[in-house]
């Protein structure tokens, strides 16, 4: 338990040097893993899964070479084109949301150090630094998370495509 309690103390005072926009940015930047974590889960399980659905009912068909049963190929591809890009959406706002979010602390610091100096003029710098800090905390929190989610979209936008090519390469027109 002290553990916990020691692990907890830093984080708090990041998240005090950094305001109140920093917990927004926190909590944007952990939906959005949460979201990335549970897309590779589906990769590695419910996609095939599905796949391997598809191409049984693909290859219990008796004809495969008609109008019809190219339309039912299309339908079946969607499906999974579908499944594979199923919060994708969301992950790509989120992480174009981090700096935007960001630069509303920036905005919120900045404004910090004005009220500071209005009321102190300029020779305080103590006091102008509380808001330095809460304007360049949450912007780097913002973009560190814009960042690490923009190489994880791509990988999962990259999987997405590449499964359902495979899958359309699986499901030929023949017999």
């Amino acid at each position: 338990m002290q553990l916990l309690i020691d692990m907890w103390e830093p984080i708090r005072d990041f998240l005090e040097l950094g305001g109140d926009v920093l917990v927004i940015i926190g909590w944007t930047i952990f939906f959005m893993w949460v979201l990335i974590l549970e897309r590779f889960i589906f990769f590695s399980t419910g996609l095939k899964q599905q796949s391997r659905e598809v191409f049984r009912k693909w290859e219990a068909r008796p004809e495969r070479r008609s109008w019809e049963a190219a339309n039912i190929r299309q339908a079946l591809v969607s499906e999974v084109r579908l499944s594979a890009n199923a919060g994708l959406p969301m992950i790509k706002t989120l992480v174009a949301l981090c700096p935007l979010l960001g630069l509303l602390g920036t905005v919120t610091g900045m404004v910090e150090v004005f009220d500071v100096m209005a009321v102190t003029g300029t020779g305080n710098a103590r006091a102008m630094a509380a808001g330095v800090s809460k304007a360049t905390i949450p912007t780097m929190a913002g973009m560190v998370g814009a960042l690490s989610g923009v190489l994880f979209a791509t990988i999962l936008t990259n999987r997405a495509n590449r499964e359902v090519e495979l899958l359309e390469d699986e499901l030929t027109m023949d017999h």
